[in-house]
Order: C-alpha cells, then sequence, then structure tokens
C-alpha cells in the first residue's frame, strides 16, 4: 500500500510572522501524526519572506520535539550550500535526540538566487560536486573505522537515512547508483517525473540501506468539503505561483474568488505548467485523483504538499486525505 507523507513549506501568512509559521506547523505534525501520516518533512530556502524554514535542522528539531513517533526530516538540506561534516553533525545531534525518527532529503540546487548564495559565502560551481559530498556524508554516518581521522560527534555509526532528492533525471541517476531512496519534487517540476523514476528503476543498484527501489513523488493535494470550497483555497498557492513571474516578496496571500481576474494568461499558463500534478476537491475528487497519480507513477510514497492559507483548513484538508490512505478505493 502506498505510504502518505506531507512536505510543509512552513508559509509566513501575509500580515504574519516567522514565529506564528512555525507555530502552525508544530500544530500540524501534532495532527499528522494522529492521523497516521508516515512522515513530514521541512525544506532549506533561504532569504524567502513567505517561507520560515531556512534553518531547517533547527525547525526538525522542533517539529520532534513537539511530536512522539512520526518520523521528521528535510526535504530537503541544499547540501552544496554546506560542508557534509557540518550536516553530519547536525543530523548525528537530531537523531541522537530522536532515535528513529530523523530523515535526511539531499538536494543539489542551492534553494535560493545567486546573490543570496554568495551571501551564504558558496561557491555557485560548488554543486558540481555534489555526488562527492552525498558519499563524504554517508560515510560520517557509516561505522568509524580504526584510522579515521575526523569523525562527526554525534553522528558517527548512526547510520541516519539518506533520500535523493530531484526534479531532472541527474538525481534518479545518482539515487539508483548509490542505491538510495528517490524522492521527486512533481508538486512543482513535473515534466520530467516519469523519466526520472524510469531511470531510478532500471539502473538502481542495491546497497546496505535499501535493498530495491523506493520512490517517492511529490503532489499538492487540497481536499474540503467540497469541490468549490477546494478551488477556492487551492488559489493561495495559485497566487504563489504566479508572483513568482512577478517577482512579489511578499507573505503567502489569502485566497481570492476568482483567480482569473489576479493571473495574466501568461502566468497562467506558468503556474499551471508548474502545478500539473494537483489534485484539488471533495473527498471523492482527491480520491480519483490521487488513485490516477499512484497508478500511473507505481509510486511507494506520496508526499503531500498541502499549501493552504488557513492552518485549520489546511489540518482539515490533510484529516480528509489521511482517511484515503486506508480507504478501499485506493
Amino acid at each position: 500500500m502506498t505510504k502518505f507523507s506531507i512536505l510543509d513549506l512552513v508559509h509566513v501568512n501575509q500580515g504574519s510572522s516567522p514565529k506564528e509559521a512555525l507555530n502552525s506547523s508544530l500544530k500540524l505534525a501534532q495532527r499528522a501524526e494522529e492521523f497516521g501520516y508516515e512522515r513530514l518533512w521541512v525544506a532549506e530556502h533561504h532569504n524567502m519572506p513567505s517561507i520560515a524554514s531556512a534553518a531547517t535542522s533547527v525547525v526538525i528539531g522542533y517539529l520532534a520535539s513537539g511530536t512522539k513517533k512520526i518520523r521528521v526530516g528535510a526535504g530537503g538540506i541544499m547540501l552544496p550550500n554546506h560542508s557534509p561534516l557540518v550536516i553530519a553533525e547536525q543530523f548525528g545531534t537530531l537523531a541522537t535526540l530522536y532515535p528513529g525518527r530523523i530523515d535526511l532529503g539531499l538536494g543539489r540546487a542551492p534553494g535560493t538566487d545567486q546573490k543570496t548564495l554568495s551571501a551564504l559565502r558558496r561557491d555557485p560551481m560548488s554543486s558540481n560536486s555534489f555526488p562527492q559530498d552525498v558519499q563524504e556524508l554517508q560515510a560520517y554516518f557509516a561505522d568509524p573505522s580504526e584510522d579515521q581521522k575526523i569523525q562527526a560527534v554525534p553522528g558517527s555509526g548512526l547510520h541516519v537515512p539518506l533520500w535523493i532528492l530531484g526534479s531532472s533525471t541527474f538525481g534518479a541517476q545518482l539515487a539508483a547508483a548509490l542505491g538510495l531512496p528517490y524522492a521527486f519534487a512533481s508538486h512543482f517540476a513535473p515534466a520530467s517525473l516519469m523519466e526520472a523514476i524510469h531511470i531510478y528503476r532500471e539502473n538502481f543498484k542495491p546497497s546496505k540501506q535499501l535493498q530495491k527501489p523506493y520512490v517517492m513523488v511529490g503532489v499538492n493535494a487540497i481536499a474540503a468539503d467540497t469541490d468549490e470550497e477546494a478551488k477556492l483555497l487551492f488559489t493561495s498557492l495559485q497566487q504563489a505561483f504566479s508572483n513568482l513571474h512577478r517577482g512579489y516578496r511578499g507573505g503567502f496571500l489569502p485566497p481570492i474568488e476568482d483567480i482569473e481576474t489576479y493571473w495574466s494568461s501568461q502566468e497562467r499558463m506558468m503556474a499551471s505548467q508548474m502545478l500539473a500534478y494537483s489534485v484539488v476537491g471533495s473527498m471523492d475528487t482527491v480520491n480519483k485523483g490521487l488513485k490516477k497519480f499512484i497508478d500511473v507513477t507505481k509510486a511507494d510514497e506520496l508526499m503531500i504538499v498541502g499549501s493552504i492559507y488557513d492552518v485549520d483548513a489546511r489540518i482539515k484538508s490533510f484529516e480528509i486525505i489521511s482517511k484515503l490512505c486506508t480507504h478501499p478505493r485506493l
């Protein structure tokens, strides 16, 4: 049976604060645990006023401390922004404090613009060493050898599970070669999804961490009592993707009655392409949409992105979707 998990972007609403966003994220994590979701991840984004998870490992610790059993992790850490040793120490500490509950998803993109990358004191070419950095990180989490001069403390010997994240075929090839689980960001970059999954499954090599391919796919899913209500809630995300085109740097916007009055035809086309894998509606509508998505991708796990302005409506959406995890039609 396909597992269901959550990617929480920790949106800072317009007129709200990062503290409120983080508190809402914890509230969601606690309810997601009650609903039976497998894991909840947050992602590294820098210099984005609408997202409060830049200090990703700190946020993970906050969420893990307020929950008891749900897995919490990074979806992901943008490894070119960091030294592998520092990430090993951070996630080794998390895994020590919350054993058996910490995931580490790794991405190759910077998660920000070039000016911010410079402010992070990172070389724009550092992404070229991503495969080697992943293997170095693996070595820090492995059992230490007698002559090993540098160790992650905590971290060494903890075997924190790694995931490769991607939105192109590069990540699929790397995940397959290293025998790691693969998560595709189809919730905003749908174009290469099927090709990447095929490459990963066809070229997978078993490893100590994983014996057979394991695919997680991202999908936007918003559920409400009616199709009309869900479509209204979805307009916040539609505005957000339109605003990427405009260079808007404010908070996450509340829903609006008529999205057609907000975006231009060009913005509509761009947002619709990026949001191609979105399922929006009542329980029955979402059930049919997710079933079709699972049938097409044969995904082992869905990473649900439910970007909704109101936290209570967001939690209700995830509650509705959680009922589909064991629903006989799905």
